[in-house]
């Protein structure tokens, strides 16, 4: 069987660039972890999450910045108050396939 120099397309290799870097964002438990998360909540601050996940708040908030450098996640201000939300709706579809899942639920 030979391979259709069709099915890999070598001339245009940077159209891979960013669904591969989502997917690098992603690739951490704890990145994952703070997706869903914001999947099932829709928002919130470093604080909740820091409490939920039982690490300093330093640690989330690297990883949070990870995720928003990806275009992941983006922040609501609201007075002194930041919340985290989902920027990229593709997470929604992506996240729940990895678990099996048909959708997060709250």
């Amino acid at each position: 069987m030979s391979l259709s120099t069709s099915a890999f397309d070598s001339e245009d290799l940077k159209q891979f660039d960013e669904p591969a870097n989502l997917l690098k964002a992603l690739s951490h438990p704890i990145r994952l972890c703070i997706v869903r998360g914001l999947m099932r909540k829709k928002k919130c601050n470093v604080s909740y999450m820091q409490e939920c996940l039982g690490l300093p708040q330093s640690t989330v908030s690297q990883h949070l910045q990870k995720l928003r450098s990806a275009g992941i996640v983006a922040t609501e201000r609201n007075g002194l108050e930041v919340n985290y939300v989902l920027a990229d709706q593709r997470i929604e579809q992506i996240v729940p396939i990895l678990f099996g899942e048909e959708k997060c639920e709250s």
